[in-house]
């Protein structure tokens, strides 16, 4: 019994992340997730002159668009949080599939610019979000030495998409007017439920297996018994059942974790976002149609977007690589600070940029910069809060970084139509960014200094850290073990129950002669543990 059991009937420790395997297909789906959810707010510029002329509006009005687009993406964080930890990763990105893609094939049909903004402003950044985050989360899980590289590819769809979509608007707004573009834009975005398909939780292939292991095994056992066979497996199935539903509130998972604001790295990683999405959108959303005032033709107007994409879709990928090196890991945190000063001084020196030639060098170096950016920012907050708690974050970070979406583009439009000059706007921009990169760096700075003098010896508490993956994988293995010991029980509790009492015995007797033996094995196995998720425990550690 005892070797066939730890053999086949337990049940297997948490699920470490396999870091490839059906990764990579995931990988895949949220680089196209990715690429519609940030290049498609920016790809729509494309259309804001015909907007303005058919509906009669500004600069600032049309701006809105793209705004709404990304406050929905932001700020439905906690919502879309909430709807992961109830629901799963799949179904809530099958939704969003399905809203995007209704979103653009209404909008089409707009008369106004009100309904331009519940349409492919609402709805279609409402479904971007339901998709966008449930995939963070799903690579987060799935990788974790090579997290780094994975999110550097993911963010890489960004890029892509944006240098594809930027020209093909242009093509479809020539041949098919705005309206039809938006109709066939709202079909490409049913790609996304194609990528919510993919989403497999990563525990539910183990979870099948050990189902099967311990049906098996059980059915073995009461072979002998005869008619009653049936009778023990139904008993073992309802012992499961009634377990999983105890399990629930023992486990008492939260929908929502507040308790990350307790964590000094986090609050400076919100902080410092908010000011930096105040000026990081303002660039490219404003630049086609700065181009097109300048006398730049359109076609060459929408092509700057396709090189800032260009240059982004080699940068993310070899940031991710940069971040993920050993000596450089730790520190990601000010690599990431780094690349938010170079952004922002990249907006500072070409806010006089006045014709073609300028404008593309403006475009080759903030797509190194924003490249750097958007590989690093998803990598620092999971090096912050561990994965575990990564659901809970990145939804309240998104809703706190939602604000600054809303001002950020709509008053730099303002700003444009009441100055007419693209120059103080760029100049704005760029200060903000470096603002948001000397707070994260001297915050870091300061808050690394202080945890360091205050810091407890690791031997006493090696847990300590409040909810980190160690804690939780611990809880969930000791649930494990209780679950795989109710399972066990009804296949023993039939009419042999003499030879059910004495193996209970000898087996109550090795656990006192083995732990008369100096170290508990149950120490060992934390040790262990601990030992696994050494990586992780370094990077919130260093926070």
């Amino acid at each position: 019994m005892g070797r066939a059991d730890s053999e086949e009937g337990q049940l297997p420790a948490p699920v470490k992340p396999p870091d490839g395997g059906w990764g990579w297909i995931v990988l895949l789906g949220c680089f196209v997730i990715t690429g519609f959810s940030y290049a498609f707010p920016k790809a729509v510029s494309v259309y804001f002159k015909e907007l303005m002329k058919d509906f009669h509006v500004g600069y600032s009005d049309t701006a809105w668009i793209s705004s709404i687009m990304l406050a929905m993406l932001y700020g439905t964080g906690p919502v879309c949080s909430i709807m992961v930890n109830q629901f799963g990763c799949r179904p809530v990105m099958l939704i969003g599939g399905l809203l995007a893609s209704a979103g653009m094939i209404l909008a089409s049909f707009t008369t106004n610019i009100i309904e331009l903004y519940l349409t492919a402003g609402v709805l279609t950044g409402l479904g971007m979000a339901l998709n966008f985050q449930p995939s963070l989360i799903m690579l987060g899980t799935y990788f974790d030495k090579r997290r780094p590289l994975a999110n550097g590819l993911a963010a890489a769809g960004s890029p892509v998409f944006l240098s594809c979509l930027s020209p093909l608007g242009q093509v479809l707004l020539e041949k098919f007017g705005w309206r039809g573009g938006f109709l066939i834009m709202g079909g490409l975005l049913l790609n996304c439920c194609t990528c919510g398909a993919v989403m497999r939780p990563l525990d539910m292939g183990m979870k099948r297996k050990t189902e099967k292991a311990q049906d098996k095994y059980e059915a073995k056992e009461m072979l002998p018994i005869g008619g009653k066979s049936d009778e023990g497996i139904s008993t073992t199935d309802k012992n499961k059942k009634a377990k999983k539903a105890k399990k629930k509130p023992k486990k008492g998972k939260k929908l929502l974790d507040f308790s990350i604001f307790s964590n000094r790295g986090f609050i400076i990683y919100t902080i410092s976002k908010f000011i930096l999405v105040l000026g990081l959108f303002v660039p490219p959303i404003l630049l086609v149609n700065y181009a097109k005032d300048t006398g730049v033709p359109d076609t060459e107007a929408a092509f700057l977007l396709s090189i800032i994409g260009f240059i982004d879709i080699f940068a993310r990928p070899a940031c991710g690589m940069v971040a993920g090196l050993k000596w450089v890991r730790p520190h990601v945190a000010y690599l990431f600070s780094f690349s938010m000063l170079f952004n922002g001084l990249t907006d500072i020196c070409s806010a006089r940029a006045s014709n073609y030639t300028g404008l593309v060098i403006f475009c080759v170096f903030f797509g190194i910069s924003y490249g750097m950016v958007g590989a690093l920012q998803f990598e620092v907050l999971m090096a912050i809060v561990g994965s575990q708690k990564f659901s809970s974050a990145i939804g309240l970070v998104l809703l706190i970084e939602a604000v600054a979406v809303l001002i950020g583009p709509p008053s730099a439009g303002r700003l444009v139509d009441a100055l007419k000059n693209y120059e103080v706007i760029f100049y704005l921009a760029g200060s903000e960014v470096v603002l948001s990169s000397l707070f994260l760096a001297m915050a870091s700075y300061c808050c690394l200094k202080r945890g360091k003098k205050k810091e407890p010896p690791p031997e006493k508490n090696p847990s300590a850290g409040g909810g980190s993956d160690t804690e939780e994988a611990e809880s969930d293995v000791q649930e494990a073990e209780e679950h795989s010991s109710d399972n066990h029980q009804p296949a023993h509790s039939t009419d042999n129950a003499v030879v059910a009492a004495s193996e209970d015995a000898n087996h109550v007797a090795e656990e006192q002669s083995g732990e008369g033996g100096g170290c508990p094995k149950e120490d060992g196995e934390v040790l262990a543990r601990d030992g696994s998720n050494a990586d992780q425990m370094v990077e919130r550690d260093s926070f």
